[in-house]
């Protein structure tokens, strides 16, 4: 692996590429040191802690602690990866942003564009929202006009600082850079996750239960890492042949080749959807200062993570059940607004192209959708197992770890998909990959 890295470094291009891409995670991480002028960082992690539970761990895992601490980079990626989303949503809905979809380079700079100014938007409204909702109860150290514009200005600036460096990675370093920036938050939050796993299951214990426990950690770690990537790399193949074509006395064509569905064919977009449902009711809630009393609290508890697999409140594991038909929805969902077997069907149709033994055509379609339903469920098994088992930990042993579930799933992916681009590259020039033993 060493030799590898070494190999790399030899690039000059992809020596270039690896040290800006480093040299923009430093800034970031720096970016998520610096505090807001006029705000109390300790009121966000002391209030929503003591009102919400983890209500807002989803995001702060996001970004990297920083929402906690109350940075200038707060607010970070989340309205970059939200606005992406909701784009991704207008597709489908527009027909005036599909056809710009199916324009090819500049149809997808013009969405680009249209997906910065929608994350400006969304970064505003946010930042708004908190200084208004927050501002009186402890945020800011002294509530006036000056201090609200101040920190709406400084955390939407912030949030765009961060897509701007995310675009510049894309340009000039390694990697998707929203997804590296991403990653880095999630791993500068493992160090406390693990830190605190020790001291609660391994300091002051017995050495019989401390080489135990230590085990257990690492073996469950090891299985949740295993089930990640097969879930990423598990592909299920359809033959494709492509009818013989003759022109003249040439006769060409007659190749066989397949059409890859991969089993977790939405990725972790399910579990971003609905771990965003079951907490918006909270945030919403929090934001218009609702003081957790009366019928709505019950439901509210129910969404709310903290209250699943907990033998004190059993009832509100309901919520868990909810969470899991959600996931299962949601994949079915985004996989019909990405994947689209009719047209798959229509361009093999036009290449001269079948699936042996089926017809072209409404047949076609029809047995690649039977194929793609079966695999969709099979991804979100998979998908509700990694993500429910974050919840089982804490509800059971009171064990809050921020980088299993979501968190590893984007972990694992972003590195398949940044060693793999790496790779390539060396590939070019003669160099063995990472990936190549």
């Amino acid at each position: 692996m060493f030799k590898k890295v070494r190999d790399a470094f030899k690039v000059k291009e992809i020596r270039t590429k690896l040290l800006f891409t480093l040299l923009m995670i430093i800034i970031v991480r720096i970016g998520c040191q610096l505090p807001v002028p006029g705000v109390n960082a300790g009121f966000v992690n002391d209030w929503l802690k003591n009102q919400l539970g983890d209500t807002f761990n989803f995001l702060d895992a996001f970004t990297g602690g920083s929402f906690m601490n109350m940075s200038l980079l707060a607010l970070n990626i989340t309205p970059y990866i939200t606005s992406s989303i909701i784009m991704q949503l207008l597709t489908i809905a527009i027909p005036a942003l599909e056809e710009m979809q199916k324009e090819g380079g500049e149809g997808r700079k013009k969405i680009a564009s249209i997906t910065r100014y929608v994350t400006v938007g969304l970064a505003l409204f946010e930042a708004s929202a908190m200084a208004l909702s927050f501002g009186n109860q402890g945020l800011l150290r002294t509530y006036n006009a000056l201090n609200v514009i101040t920190v709406i200005v400084a955390l939407t600036a912030g949030s765009a600082f961060v897509m701007w460096i995310g675009e510049r990675i894309n340009d000039r370093g390694i990697g998707n850079g929203i997804s590296i920036i991403l990653l880095v938050n999630i791993i500068a939050r493992v160090p406390g996750d693990m830190s605190s796993l020790f001291e609660q299951f391994v300091t002051g214990k017995r050495v019989a239960t401390q080489i135990l426990a230590i085990v257990i950690i690492l073996a469950i770690l090891v299985l949740m890492v295993m089930l990640v990537v097969l879930l990423n790399s598990g592909v299920r193949k359809i033959p494709v042949q492509y009818a013989r074509r003759s022109a003249g006395s040439k006769i060409g064509g007659g190749t066989a080749s397949n059409i890859p569905i991969r089993v977790n064919t939405a990725g972790v977009m399910p579990i971003i959807f609905a771990s965003s449902l079951m907490q918006t009711p909270g945030i919403i809630s929090s934001l218009v200062g609702y003081n957790g009393t009366g019928p709505w609290s019950y439901i509210l508890r129910g969404l709310n993570s903290t209250y699943w697999v907990n033998k004190s409140y059993p009832i509100y594991s309901i919520g868990l059940l909810v969470y899991c038909a959600l996931l299962i929805l949601f994949a079915y969902f985004y996989t019909s607004i990405t994947f689209n077997p009719l047209e798959i069907a229509d361009n093999l149709k036009k290449s001269n192209g079948f699936i042996p033994g089926i017809r072209p055509g409404k047949a076609t379609s029809d047995y690649i959708t039977n194929i793609l339903n079966a695999i969709i469920f099979i991804g979100a098994i998979g998908l509700m197992i990694i993500g429910v088992l974050p919840y089982v930990f804490y509800g059971v042993f009171s064990a809050s770890v921020t980088f299993l579930g979501t968190s590893l799933i984007i972990i694992v992916s972003v590195i398949i998909e940044t060693i793999t681009q790496v790779e390539s590259m060396m590939l070019v020039r003669n160099y063995k990959g990472f990936l190549n033993q």
